[in-house]
């Protein structure tokens, strides 16, 4: 076994503090398309088994016997090859002891409660307030990344800034959200990517306000805001970068807009430091472009107030960032024992605990104009006075700004892990 692989084994053992527990880990199994017919969606396991075997092991199994040791109680089982599979599929035997033993194994300890984590597993009855226990200090002990997953991450960045690159070349007025995508997914393939890290966002004009719009086949027009949030994979580890850009001039409005949300990226991303509470770096940088907005025109009254009255939430209507790594948002969440808020402007935080070295965060301020914030009765009548309606209402159909880095938090500056994506209209 590797080292690092054993080193990260240990340091679960140690967080996890099970006592007596054993701790079970599943890989699940591969999900039949609908069609009935023997394909399966691609498979991939369970994100909780692979951070324990770095493999990925269609009905595999992670066990642990704290009494054997934090490094030698670990056993990873795996089911016999068929000789069908590997005629079909050209599947070798993983590295692992046979999945067959793992009855005999749990029968030698019988008696002992479980915590079962990852894909459930037949035939097993694990104990709920263990396996609860469990799964939240798992998951809290997956945020610091260790020299592993940020050496991929690097990777994933790399490969990530290619694909931007080539379809910033690509951009011009007449070429479709769709033609856009087929650049960039294509060039992350090209620089090594195993896939994208999830399926990416490409809005055009008013699409570009859509927080999750998957690209289609609207042409580019002049002038139109283009907003992309994609990221290349490797070996199950994810960038997930936006940037904004204008097809052709931007007007003097876009430009002021786009500055707002770049000033409060550049601040958020010095902010990202041990210690910093992330639902207080996102309402700094809330207040900052409520200001901005005010500045324009678009919003009226004391930037704090108008946060603290959740008015921003009309045109920054998410959290600021999240966690990142194995998975698109890897290990977010809440500290272990902190509730969710429930303040509307907090309520979408996707990330509420302090800062710490290790963390990969992404910081991604954005303001859009949205029909269906900005055109709701209830919304307009709660803020009346906070609004220049008549301004807004000329932008409905503007879409809007996103900025987004991955930034590795470090006991000195942070380091931004996709600096090298230019963040240029």
């Amino acid at each position: 076994m590797s080292t690092f692989l054993s080193d990260r084994r240990a340091r679960v053992a140690s967080a996890l503090n099970l006592g007596d527990a054993l701790l079970l880990v599943g890989a699940g199994e591969p999900i039949p398309l609908p069609e009935r017919t023997d394909q399966t969606y691609p498979f991939r396991a369970d994100a909780e088994y692979f951070y324990l075997a770095v493999q990925e092991c269609p009905g595999g199994v992670v066990a642990f016997d704290p009494r054997d040791g934090e490094r030698e109680g670990w056993v990873s089982f795996v089911p016999d090859v068929t000789e069908g599979e590997r005629i079909w599929e050209g599947r070798q035997q993983p590295p692992g002891v046979s999945l067959a033993t793992l009855k005999p194994w749990l029968a030698a300890r019988r008696g002992r409660p479980i915590a079962a984590l990852g894909a459930p597993l037949p035939d097993v009855q694990p104990d709920a307030g263990q396996t609860d226990r469990a799964r939240a200090l798992f998951h809290h002990v997956r945020r610091p990344k260790d020299a592993t997953e940020l050496a991929l991450l690097r990777r994933t960045a790399a490969a990530t800034a290619a694909g931007f690159v080539k379809l910033r070349d690509a951009l011009r007025p007449g070429i479709t959200e769709r033609a856009l995508q087929i650049e960039l997914e294509a060039e992350f393939f090209r620089h090594g990517a195993t896939r994208p890290g999830y399926g990416s966002i490409i809005g055009t004009g008013p699409n570009s306000a859509i927080l999750h719009f998957p690209p289609g086949d609207r042409v580019v027009r002049d002038g139109d805001f283009v907003l992309v949030d994609a990221g290349a994979e490797i070996d199950r580890y994810m960038t997930d970068v936006t940037r904004t850009y204008v097809a052709g001039q931007p007007s003097a409005f876009q430009r002021d807009l786009y500055q707002i949300v770049l000033a409060a990226a550049k601040h958020a991303i010095s902010r990202c430091v041990p210690g910093a509470e992330w639902r207080e770096v996102h309402l700094a940088a809330a207040v900052e472009m409520t200001a901005g907005l005010v500045a324009m025109g678009v919003m009226r009254g004391r930037p704090e107030s108008l946060v603290e009255q959740d008015a921003h939430t009309l045109f920054f209507p998410h959290g600021l960032g999240h966690l990142v790594g194995l998975g698109v948002r890897d290990g977010s969440g809440q500290l272990p024992g902190r509730p969710k808020s429930a303040r509307p402007g907090l309520a979408t935080l996707r990330l509420d605990l302090p800062l710490a070295p290790g963390y990969v965060v992404t910081v991604e301020p954005g303001l859009y104009f949205i029909p269906a914030l900005l055109n709701d009765p209830a919304r307009r009548e709660r803020f009346r006075d906070c609004v220049n309606w008549p301004l807004a209402e000329q932008h409905l159909h503007l879409g809007g700004v996103r900025i987004e880095d991955n930034i590795a938090v470090t006991t000195g500056e942070p380091e931004n892990l996709t600096a090298a994506i230019p963040k240029t209209l």
